[in-house]
């Protein structure tokens, strides 16, 4: 038989095998020396890495004076040639100087970067590396140094502006829970929309991590970068590569920071005299009278009173205009040419804004976080290494125990009157009455509203993790089969313990009681000062992650081959939904890649995945993807124009990837037969007064009510994947040496099979259809990055970038039911965009008329038929004469998620001196005002007797200041339903410019630290979030102001050190 097919035959049962020998080392040795003399005889060896130590593949190795004799490096940046010792080889690689140096055998070469700029040779892609030059996917990518420029809780904080195509939005600046969501080129859909996240290749949170320990992030976009993932590619990939350690020296590391905090914009309350007269405006506006008299408006506005009547901030009577965060880290890295490690531990402490008064517990949304990560890489022979790490993090977060949550307490805040309460004095808890008999002087005022401190003696609850990763990466060479074949097999587990303790208790209030002489005469003590009463709970989670995999890179002369096979498994345990049965993924990876002289490109990538969301029959998907790609620059043709332009790379990617998230991840098992309700066991006409109103009685005689059953919900067995086929066509381009460097991209996605309810199914029938998928959705945009850096002279460099994204899309289809108009439709406008009226203007004398003159039909009528000067005025869209529901559409204005973002990132190194900023912007994004900060005098619970927002008492439009400008209408309760209903007017502009980053460092350079063995003392000063141009006025432009609104963002002014040795 043929040697060749044999070893093609057997090629897999032979590469596990040998692959298991290799444990022996013996057998190790006998093959690797076979294979030494082998090379000893054919070449000279050698191989080149960058100024940072990674290798650097497909650098070009030629003899000088020969035509034609050379080569390539290869995947890890290897070399062999046959030439004698002294042969003088010139060494060149895209974004290097050229090195040109005497050969000799085990040689290492160190290339520097040309001009400063380093176009780093391997680009982090999905399980595994790539050449940058073949890369011909859509990626973006941040190293680890430019995450830790100014200290952050969460690194996904830190990422807008850095990456085009990364969006992020963060809502609320919770300590321990102000991590930004994420959008990698917007949202795709509108159920799951959330990228897949990875760390060290596995799935795993991103937002505790602390970003010390990370060496770069990647962002993978389109499908030729995403395939691979499959059912789990479709939202883009975030891919985290964490700090190994490098054959040297021990290298020791250590920060320390320390930061003041403090809101970058308050919400602001009308005080307690601005308050009540608006409220009298606003009733005189009704026709009513004055609800708070002269006298009572006197007290307010002298402040003689401050117990009975009271002016009190609640914003800043319970929150601290600052607070402080600490974060260290000391790291330990080095290894020989057999053992490289790295060890890492962090520490950060973070104190919360909400005032803890005189409370025996702690209360105050503190935040302590501890983070480890060992990892070791062992060489256990010449072709086989072993890789261990061993990460996790425990943190602990006390908050107050209301109940609501963050957003709860917040609103509570705004809800709150003014005059409510003076808060605490003299240890007592003071809330006033509105009762006559508590104040027989007559000085009542009409009402006392609630108060903010909602919190106060209520309790805590302390919420704590521990979290623990491992992974083991066997990487075997697979050479004595066939050249550049390797094989790795990886395992890897994570577990979560949680730990829940809460503490319910209750304080006294006091309400002070005068005499008819106005006299203060004691305070009425209610309800009782206790101590907490604990509570434990537990959660946990664990999951297990296994992949194996064949890797082959070789070079042929100029051509250059890759290819990944690669099945992975994982399941997780204890899920939300279901809880006792596991949650499980599997699937098979392919990947080919070919250049050729790295001018010609071109990569097929697959995936072949299951999830168990689907039917057995149903749940495995196959998910192609192609791109090409072509280095214009490498052509003869160009050669006139490389003084210019240095660099140019034209690429595309066509390609199919999936998400299998189908309601937000709670409807598994949506394939299962219909779900029944049993053991109905009340009669039906006792439906909303027992429980179980589906039993059944049969005749008068017989008084026992038999079980019945009821069907719950419609399954759907034919379920299955959301499938997005994305495109993406792109430039690389590079201007004068590599000094400028320039990325464009423009891409389109359309996506089908989105999971939702055919809502044109009639109700009569007598139940709700099940879902489908039967959505689909279509979004396009374009990436634009600007980047410059450069020298003047040895000592001073400076760089700078810039990039912009735009990201649109538009639903297609989303079953809803029949609406009379197409603007109804969801159908045809942006995923998130909003329901609501057309604002025209606020009525005035003679508006009847611009109306007609402006629309061509009559004035129509209003919600409200009795309008008055200065009330909401809509559009009548349908033009029936008549402002109704139909007159409400999702076509005007925009979402919460931005459809431009921009960063721009610059500075500067002047010896020991070093300075960097980012500034981030977002544009055509906005907030809707809802709840109080819509509608004065709101609450949860009444409408004329919650809080006031001073905005509406300086915005609002008024006799005296009829402007067709302010923000908001007429005051009013007898036209709330004209002026406070969902309209364009209440859907504000939230578009900003922020200095996201600002840091200056300087690294000293004493005599003694030679002595002490220093490599490194930088002392910076940095600050994050510092200043905000927004025309936005309720807060921070990202925080919501809505009935759930944000715990305050926050901005950081950081002292750090830095030490190395």
């Amino acid at each position: 038989m043929d040697k060749n097919k044999l070893i093609k035959d057997t090629f897999l049962p032979v590469a596990v095998v040998c692959s298991v020998l290799s444990f022996n080392p013996y057998g190790v040795l006998k093959v690797r020396a076979g294979i030494q003399v082998t090379q000893q005889a054919n070449g000279l060896k050698g191989f080149i890495v960058d100024d940072h130590g990674e290798p650097v593949i497909g650098a070009t190795v030629t003899v000088v004076g020969s035509k034609g004799l050379g080569g390539v490096t290869d995947m890890d940046g290897n070399f062999v040639l046959d030439v004698k010792p002294g042969t003088q080889l010139k060494i060149s690689y895209i974004g290097f100087d050229n090195k040109i140096v005497s050969a000799r055998n085990g040689m290492k070469i160190v290339m520097t970067s040309s001009s400063a700029v380093n176009l780093n040779g391997v680009e982090v892609v999905a399980y595994g590396v790539q050449k940058k030059v073949t890369v011909t996917g859509a990626l973006s990518s941040v190293k680890g140094e430019d995450l830790v420029r100014t200290p952050v809780t969460s690194v996904n904080n830190i990422l807008a502006g850095q990456l085009s195509g990364v969006t992020t939005v963060q809502y609320s600046g919770e300590p321990g829970s102000d991590a930004a969501d994420i959008f990698i080129r917007g949202k795709g859909t509108w159920d799951s929309y959330s990228p897949l996240i990875q760390v060290d290749g596995v799935e795993r949170s991103m937002s505790d991590i602390d970003p010390n320990e990370i060496e770069s992030i990647t962002v993978l976009k389109d499908a030729s970068a995403t395939a691979v993932f499959g059912v789990r590619g479709a939202n883009g990939v975030v891919l985290i590569t964490t700090k190994r350690g490098k054959e040297g020296k021990t290298r020791i590391s250590g920060s320390t920071s320390f930061s003041i905090l403090a809101p970058t914009k308050m919400v602001e309350q009308a005080s307690s005299y601005e308050y009540a007269t608006f409220y009298n405006q606003m009733r005189a506006n009704d026709g009513q009278n004055p609800e708070f008299s002269e006298t009572i408006l006197n007290h307010f506005k002298s402040g003689d009173d401050p117990i009975r009547f009271p002016n009190t901030n609640w914003v800043n009577y319970i929150m601290k205009n600052h607070t402080f965060m600490s974060q260290h880290n000391i790291n330990i890295s080095g290894g020989t040419t057999k053992l490289r490690y790295f060890i890492s531990g962090g520490m950060l402490t973070e104190g919360g804004l909400f005032k803890e008064f005189d409370e025996s517990y702690d209360n105050d949304y503190r935040y302590k976080r501890f983070n480890y990560r060992a990892n070791i890489d062992l060489d256990i022979s010449p072709t086989t290494t072993l890789s261990v790490d061993l990460s996790g993090m425990t943190d602990i977060a006390k908050k107050p125990y209301t109940g609501q949550g963050a957003s709860g307490m917040i609103k509570n805040i705004y809800y709150a009157t003014p005059f409510s309460s003076p808060g605490i004095v003299d240890g007592k808890y003071i809330i006033n009455s509105a009762s006559r008999t508590d104040n027989a002087d007559g000085q009542v005022l009409p009402f006392t509203g609630g108060t903010g401190m909602a919190y106060y003696g209520s309790g805590f609850m302390n919420t704590s993790n521990n979290k623990m990763s491992i992974d083991l990466l066997l990487n075997q060479k697979l050479d004595f089969v066939t050249k550049g074949l390797s094989w790795r097999i990886k395992g890897s587990y994570n577990s979560d313990m949680s730990l829940y303790k809460q503490g319910n208790a209750s304080v006294a209030n006091y309400t002070p009681v005068y005499q008819e002489d106005g006299t203060f005469k004691a305070y009425r003590k209610n309800g009782d000062t206790t101590e907490p009463s604990y509570s434990i709970s537990y959660g946990k989670a664990r999951d297990w992650y296994f992949e194996t995999a064949l890797n082959y890179n070789r070079s042929f002369g100029l051509h250059s081959i890759s290819v990944l096979a690669l099945y992975n498994q994982s399941k997780g345990y204890y899920p939300k939904s279901y809880e006792d049965i596991p949650h499980g993924y599997v699937g098979f990876v392919g990947r080919t890649t070919y250049d050729y002289a790295d001018r010609y490109i071109a990569e097929f990538d697959a995936g072949y995945n299951g999830s168990e969301n689907f039917a057995p029959g149903r749940r495995y998907g196959f998910f192609p993807a192609g791109s090409v790609g072509w280095v214009a620059s490498d052509e003869n043709f160009f050669k006139p124009l490389k003084k210019v332009v240095s660099f140019i790379k034209l690429r595309a990617s066509w390609g199919l990837v999936g998400n299998d998230v189908i309601d937000n991840g709670k409807s598994r098992f949506y394939y299962t037969p219909d779900p029944y309700a049993v053991n109905q066991s009340a009669l039906f006409n006792r439906t909303g007064k027992d429980g179980g109103a589906y039993g059944y009685n049969f005749g008068v005689e017989n008084g026992t009510t038999k079980y019945g059953a009821i069907e719950l919900l419609k399954h759907n067995p034919e379920v299955t994947w959301e499938k997005a086929f994305k495109q993406d066509y792109g430039a690389d381009i590079n201007f004068l040496d590599d000094r400028l460097r320039t990325t464009i991209d423009f891409y389109h996605e359309h996506r089908k099979s989105i999971f939702v309810s055919d809502n044109n199914i009639p109700a009569y029938l007598g139940f709700t259809p099940p879902r489908a998928n039967l959505g689909s959705t279509s979004s396009w945009g374009y990436e634009f990055s600007l980047s410059w850096n450069d020298k003047i002279g040895n000592d001073f460099r400076y760089w700078g970038k810039f990039n912009l994204s735009l990201n649109r899309n538009k639903i297609l289809e989303k079953k809803e039911a029949t609406q009379l108009n197409n603007y109804e439709y969801e159908k045809g406008h942006r995923i998130g965009s909003r329901f609501q009226y057309k604002f025209w203007k606020y009525y005035y004398k003679g508006a009847e008329e611009d109306y007609e003159k402006e629309f061509g039909t009559p004035f129509p009528q209003q919600l409200t038929a009795n309008l008055k000067p200065g009330d909401a005025v809509y559009v009548d869209l349908d033009k029936n004469g008549r402002i109704t529901g139909d007159d409400m559409s999702y076509a005007f204005g925009h979402t919460d998620d931005p459809e431009y973002i921009a960063g721009l990132n610059f500075g500067f190194q002047w010896k020991g001196l070093s300075f960097n900023a980012q500034f981030t912007g977002a544009w055509k994004v906005t907030r809707m005002l809802t709840d109080v900060f819509r509608q004065p005098f709101y609450s949860s619970s009444t409408t004329t007797q919650g809080g006031l927002l001073l905005y509406h008492y300086k915005y609002t439009w008024t006799e005296n200041n009829p402007s067709q400008s302010a923000e908001y209408p007429r005051a009013s309760w007898d036209n709330a339903t004209q002026n406070y209903v969902n309209s364009t007017l209440y859907e504000k502009d939230a578009k900003y410019l922020r200095l996201k980053t600002l840091m200056f460092a300087y690294d000293f350079k004493f005599p003694f630290m030679k002595t002490l063995g220093l490599t490194q003392l930088q002392l910076s000063l940095s600050g994050y979030n510092l200043f905000t141009i927004t025309p936005y006025k309720w807060g921070d432009p990202e925080a919501r102001a809505s009935n759930a609104p944000s715990y305050p963002l926050e901005k950081t002014y950081t002292a750090s050190l830095k030490v190395g040795f």
